[in-house]
């Protein structure tokens, strides 16, 4: 049966009449459709554009599909109905097209140095075998690889880069080889400097972006995916590791104390800027709307742009089309203008999947 949807269209801010058929949006009048929202303002379905779906909470990786159904859930029902799985350790593209899940694209595992990343949720390689890796984990996901860019060198007492410059950017170019997408997670100043000017597609966190580095983003369009809810851990992080470790310890409270002005200038700067909560790990799945709010009241981002950060911009750079005609049936509905109070984002009213009504 077709649905029918009035409200407050936006970003086009003009009361508007969506038809959908199937699993797709028309303009055109649906004789006998049902309408299921009559009032309030709609929006593309939610994005969080740096979550895993692979990764339960503790770090710990999932062993089923059932797990993965379950995480993606709690997504899909707090109206994030794209996914962008930045790394998973257990593959799972067939549910990539089951009808109650969010839609995903996938970067296979994380390819990272031996022993220097979080236990068994990598692909541990050293500098020799990074680029072939990159091109199997291009093949094993749906459009991304995940490079992890630095973590703690124990040796060395602090964050450091995975490997030599030379080989991180030859797998930025192997990604590209490809035909797929390079994510880099980065915290240290030094690793992200190498990634940014490597050509890297997406920079994930991103503690230690410097004013420079981050013009060139601008420049190159580089994409920033803060996740500022995970930064707000740093201290937690720093606690455990400062007997054995008081630099690091230092250096991560003081990225983490600096960093929403690094993305209040990324913002003002003009690099695209979208929401992703890293969700897996030590942050649960659920919480894109928090990193919203995050975005706004600490970074000074405007709600407009918040928006748009966490749905039609962020579709359209996912390649997930929007509320156009022919556009994917997934919207989110709100009772209140999240322009005048984010908050609302919380609880949306109505939530439509695929066509079909979640909520």
């Amino acid at each position: 049966m077709a649905l029918h949807v009035r409200g407050v269209l936006l970003p086009d801010d003009e009361v508007r009449d969506l038809w959908l058929v199937g699993d797709r949006i028309t303009f055109e009048p649906v004789p006998g459709a049902e309408t299921i929202a009559n009032g309030g303002f709609v929006l593309p379905g939610l994005v969080d554009a740096h979550c895993h779906i692979g990764i339960a909470r503790g770090a710990t990786p999932i062993t089923s599909l059932d797990q993965a159904r379950a995480l993606a859930r709690i997504d899909r029902d707090a109206g994030v109905l794209a996914i962008r799985d930045a790394g998973s350790p257990f593959p799972y593209p067939e549910l990539e097209d089951e009808p109650d899940l969010p839609r995903m694209v996938r970067a296979g595992r994380h390819i990272a140095p031996p022993k220097r990343y979080l236990r068994d949720i990598g692909v541990e390689v050293e500098a020799a075998q990074v680029a072939a890796t990159v091109a199997e984990q291009a093949a094993a996901g749906s459009g991304w690889v995940k490079l992890v860019g630095d973590w703690i060198d124990r040796g060395v007492g602090d964050l450091a880069p995975a490997w030599d410059a030379d080989t991180m950017a030859a797998a930025v170019a192997a990604a590209h080889a490809a035909g797929v997408r390079a994510a880099v997670h980065t915290f240290s100043e030094s690793a992200v400097e190498i990634m940014v000017r490597a050509g890297v597609d997406s920079v994930e966190h991103g503690t230690g972006l410097s004013l420079d580095l981050i013009d060139l983003m601008a420049r190159q369009g580089t994409a920033l995916i803060p996740t500022m809810i995970n930064i707000q851990t740093f201290g937690h992080i720093a606690d455990q590791a400062r007997p054995k470790f008081p630099g690091y310890a230092d250096h991560m409270i003081a990225l983490r104390d600096r960093f929403p002005e690094v993305v209040r200038s990324a913002y003002e700067a003009g690099v695209p800027i979208f929401v992703g909560t890293d969700a897996g790990g030590g942050i649960d799945h659920g919480l894109a709307a928090e990193e919203m709010l995050l975005l706004h009241e600490q970074a000074g981002m405007s709600t407009e742009d918040v928006l748009a950060a966490a749905t039609w911009r962020a579709r359209q750079w996912l390649g997930f089309p929007g509320l156009v005609d022919g556009g994917l049936a997934d919207l989110v509905v709100y009772s209140d203008d999240p322009r005048r109070n984010l908050r609302v984002v919380r609880e949306p009213a109505r939530i439509v999947l695929r066509g079909r009504v979640i909520r």
